[in-house]
């Protein structure tokens, strides 16, 4: 079965889905959903490739793994499904944007396909998740997939900007060639750690000064419903 990704994303990206780990993660999320609920459901485990074709990306946020609660989980990292309650995270991410900006985002709104749709890769380094158990599907193979993806961004592209939150997030930049990308990185935005400087930090009107640079169309941070 092909799975429901961008096509651009597909031809990158074939070389893993033919790869014997990959069956291997196959096998293992089959065992999965047959003892336990997983999410994100599986027309949206690759939603981040599916909204946000290989040549559009312009930006890439990069999370650990899907949020294990129910309704929350919809391919996107940090991201719930519009009517949904916003993560704490989340909540912090809107503080920033709305100190950074001088915007007005509601807290209650959580939904970032908006910014998908614009160029942002939403990415989690595990695609899915046990409910109730995180990192209940890490060093399954997930993370060679998207670590590979990453690496293809890197290679094949130039001018993206990624933002790397926490220590987790951080050690992906091994895998970005910083003389043609831009990293940005940070604390996390979770309420642990986000006032040792997620908050302040400017991320997005950076990111959207870097890419004005380049000519390219700053991203609407305000796109969220």
């Amino acid at each position: 079965m092909t799975p429901k990704i961008d096509p651009s994303w597909l031809e990158v990206l074939q070389p893993q889905f033919d790869a014997p780990y990959f069956q291997q993660l196959k096998d293992f999320l089959v065992a999965e959903r047959q003892q336990y609920r997983c999410y994100p459901k599986g027309g949206d485990i690759f939603a981040a490739f599916d909204h946000t074709p290989f040549d559009k990306v312009k930006v890439v946020i990069l999370g650990q793994d899907p949020y294990h609660e129910p309704g929350q989980a919809h391919g996107l990292c940090f991201s719930v499904p519009a009517g949904i309650a916003v993560p704490p995270s989340l909540v912090n991410i809107i503080k920033e944007i709305n100190s950074d900006l001088g915007c007005n985002i509601p807290l209650s709104c959580g939904d970032l396909s908006g910014w998908a749709d614009q160029g942002v890769l939403l990415l989690n380094a595990t695609l899915t998740v046990r409910a109730h158990q995180a990192g209940s599907h890490q060093r399954h193979g997930w993370e060679e997939f998207t670590d590979a993806a990453i690496r293809e961004l890197s290679q094949r592209r130039t001018g993206i900007v990624f933002l790397l939150w926490g220590s987790y997030a951080i050690n992906k930049q091994q895998f970005v060639d910083k003389g043609k990308h831009y990293v940005l990185t940070a604390p996390h935005p979770s309420p642990l750690s986000a006032y040792r400087g997620f908050f302040g930090c400017k991320h997005f009107s950076r990111t959207n000064e870097l890419l004005a640079k380049q000519g390219k169309t700053p991203i609407d941070w305000t796109a969220i419903r």
